[in-house]
């Protein structure tokens, strides 16, 4: 009967504060979920302290510890502030934050001249000082991950002076793309009647896929340097290889992401006839900042005899830490031409529309049919070592929990992609 009494209790209770503790129930059951996941995955972490041994052959016990370590103080570092995220949020209903926001909202917008019959306006007001208290709030956090975490695991290159300027600039480009499109939103909901929904998820749709196109042309390179890839033997390939598939590229760019970060990373973005390939100077042995300052730091290149060169000088070249060879690049282009191809990204935009957790599991999937396409190409072996390499140059650790896994990684875990990759290269 006691269950009952307080379900009958629950019932009476006025419709929005049963609104408010599903709310909050709802926060409260997805963040415990997620927290689960990942003492799953930090359980792994944790008690997996040598080199598997199918591993053996791929990957060294240093390697293999310095990715440990860095995915335990990711882990640790995600507990902390995912708790406090949820915490806040948590006050921030409780405490009625989100009604003194409007209120302070409508204050300005009266300041202005501008009555309580703007509600878009002070719905605009609301977003920005919310968007302002969340980067305020935000920053600390950021600063640990980037100066403390990053900066420990070798990975920060950014100086205190260009990641605040940086984030300014973030903020302020953020406000000039969210808050037009808001207006334009608010103004559709406004006026679209019942079926107002409608159209607005075909506005969300439509800013999605301009945003998509314009991004890295007029938005990334107000953060960062693009330059075209000099003419040579890698961008002759990278054409052939576009061209043998009827990729329409148009451009190769070489980005300069190692002022910020030492991890790799390449994409291609556009629509229709005019695609572009970017590749990130980190995934390029030739343009690695960091195998330069190697050679530097020893005080001479090597020589092409290996005479006169100390054994000092010869380790920290033989071992450097970054970047593929062109046929590793050329490689792992394959695997992302393969997700044009196979009309991926389409599929991705499609699906997104729907359910987030569909998307993970289907982006695994994409992914194994992209290294398969990147096998016909003749790719396997080079894809097989590249997809190594970034795995060392990037600290991914290669062991997973399947439910952790299965939740989160949009790709497959790098066993079992070597393992796909593996009879094919054997044969």
């Amino acid at each position: 009967m006691g269950m009952w009494a307080s379900l009958d209790a629950i019932w009476e209770m006025p419709a929005d504060k049963r609104i408010f503790g599903a709310v909050l129930l709802f926060s409260w059951t997805v963040y415990l979920w997620e927290t689960y996941l990942a003492q799953r995955q930090r359980r792994i972490y944790k008690t997996t302290t040598h080199v598997p041994l199918e591993l053996g052959q791929i990957m060294d016990s240093e390697t293999f510890e310095k990715s440990r370590l860095y995915q335990l103080d990711k882990s640790t570092f995600s507990f902390w502030s995912g708790l406090y995220s949820e915490i806040e949020g948590t006050l921030i209903l409780l405490f009625g934050g989100i009604p003194y926001l409007w209120r302070l909202s409508g204050r300005f917008c009266g300041y202005a001249g501008f009555g309580p019959e703007y509600e878009i306006t002070q719905s605009l007001v609301f977003l920005l000082l919310a968007t302002l208290f969340s980067a305020l709030t935000g920053l600390p956090w950021s600063l640990y991950n980037t100066f403390i975490i990053e900066e420990k695991h070798g990975f920060n290159q950014q100086t205190l002076g260009f990641f605040m300027k940086d984030a300014i600039k973030k903020f302020i480009v953020t406000q000039c793309i969210l808050l037009p499109v808001s207006s334009l939103l608010l103004y559709i909901i406004k006026i679209g009647g019942d079926y107002f929904f409608i159209y607005a998820w075909l506005f969300t749709l439509v800013v999605s896929l301009v945003l998509v196109t314009i991004y890295a042309d007029y938005i990334a390179p107000l953060f960062d340097k693009f330059t075209p890839l000099p003419e040579g033997k890698l961008k002759e390939e990278i054409e052939v290889m576009a061209k043998s598939i009827d990729f329409p590229l148009t451009k190769v760019y070489v980005v300069e992401g190692s002022k910020r970060s030492s991890h790799s990373n390449a994409y291609f973005y556009g629509f229709f006839k005019n695609k572009r390939i970017v590749l990130f100077d980190t995934l390029l042995e030739e343009y690695s900042v960091l195998n330069k300052d190697i050679q530097k730091e020893s005080g001479l290149e090597p020589h092409n005899d290996g005479e006169g060169d100390s054994e000092e000088i010869k380790a920290k070249v033989k071992n450097k830490k970054q970047g593929c060879k062109n046929e590793e690049v050329l490689a792992v282009l394959g695997h992302e031409l393969g997700h044009w191809k196979l009309g991926h990204t389409v599929k991705n935009i499609i699906i997104s529309q729907v359910l987030s957790f569909c998307l993970t599991v289907l982006s695994r999937r994409f992914e194994f049919q992209a290294d398969a396409f990147a096998k016909k190409l003749g790719k396997a072996e080079d894809l097989y070592s590249a997809l190594i390499k970034l795995n060392k140059d990037n600290l991914g650790f290669p062991v997973s929990d399947w439910l952790f896994s299965m939740w989160h990684y949009s790709h497959p875990p790098l066993l079992e992609r070597l393992q796909a990759l593996k009879d094919t290269k054997q044969d």
